[in-house]
């Protein structure tokens, strides 16, 4: 019997309706469903709450929320190599392979097997203080962002690739993107959109104060450098938007391919072109 973990967003206005659609279809399906014990609770259906769901077996992880729902997901459950697949209540929906619409249709394609699994390059970050000591930060899909707080001041950064030393330049801060992550912050910060397939890693500036620093498309196997050279302490690196540690001068962020990729469910009905034609563009025909 398969084991689903699910993973509803309490914030979600439909996460209700769409938890109590899933477990209807699935009562009588060779299935055993089960969520985190929070949010069992909050939802009304202890039975199916466990603690330290993360260290169960599954077979799947189902996240109901919209991208970043799937993105904390993924990262829970990211160095179990499970793959999560999303049901989409958010407003843009990028990663989150099913809609509302589609529950029950995508989920007998789930526990028939009619699905692939797309492996989606993962990003780790890492700082190393002044003593020459790397410390793990966390893993990202989309990106790892060095920006400053809240204060209206350029940070003063020194970008290096590997072994070689591009340039020292001033800027609002600066986006190591993973393809996935290519339509997220980046695209915002002008960066070019990027097939998630391809083996590649992103540098995207932000408000960069020169000519000569544009979005930078490097190998996937390349560590990128980043020192931080102001003075201001108010100076913070975040993973997907979600997690978010603060940096001091004289720091550096690394940032290079995770050895575990990202496993994310999609369906033979879904084309990334078509994806990126319905979310982004569509309005524009």
């Amino acid at each position: 019997m398969q084991r689903i973990a699910v993973f509803p967003n309490v914030n979600k206005a439909q996460a209700d309706v769409m938890l109590s659609r899933l477990l209807n279809f699935c009562k009588d399906k060779p299935v055993e469903l089960v969520l985190p014990r929070d949010e069992s609770i909050f939802f009304g259906c202890k039975a199916y709450g466990r603690e330290g769901i993360e260290q169960l077996p599954m077979d799947m992880a189902l996240s109901i929320g919209g991208d970043g729902t799937l993105l904390g997901v993924c990262r829970r459950v990211g160095s179990k190599s499970v793959p999560v697949c999303g049901i989409n209540i958010g407003t843009l929906g990028f990663l989150a392979d099913i809609e509302p619409d589609e529950l029950e249709m995508k989920m007998a394609k789930i526990l028939a097997g009619t699905y692939r699994i797309e492996e989606r390059l993962l990003l780790s970050g890492y700082v190393k203080g002044e003593d020459g000591k790397e410390r793990f930060l966390g893993n990202a899909i989309n990106d790892v962002v060095i920006t400053k707080g809240g204060v209206a001041r350029m940070l003063h950064l020194g970008l290096s690739i590997n072994d070689t030393r591009l340039m020292d330049y001033k800027a609002d801060g600066i986006i190591v993107s993973s393809p996935t992550g290519s339509t997220a912050y980046s695209l915002s910060a002008g960066g070019p959109i990027m097939n998630p397939t391809v083996r590649a890693l992103l540098l995207t500036p932000i408000c960069a104060h020169t000519f000569n620093l544009r979005p930078l498309v490097v190998n996937e196997n390349d560590r990128i450098h980043i020192h931080i050279a102001a003075v201001h302490q108010d100076i913070i690196v975040t993973f997907d938007g979600q997690e978010s540690f603060r940096l001091l001068p004289g720091e550096e962020v690394i940032v290079k391919k995770s050895s575990m990729p990202a496993k994310i469910v999609k369906f033979e009905d879904k084309d990334y072109y078509k994806t990126l034609r319905t979310k982004l563009w569509e309005n524009n025909l």
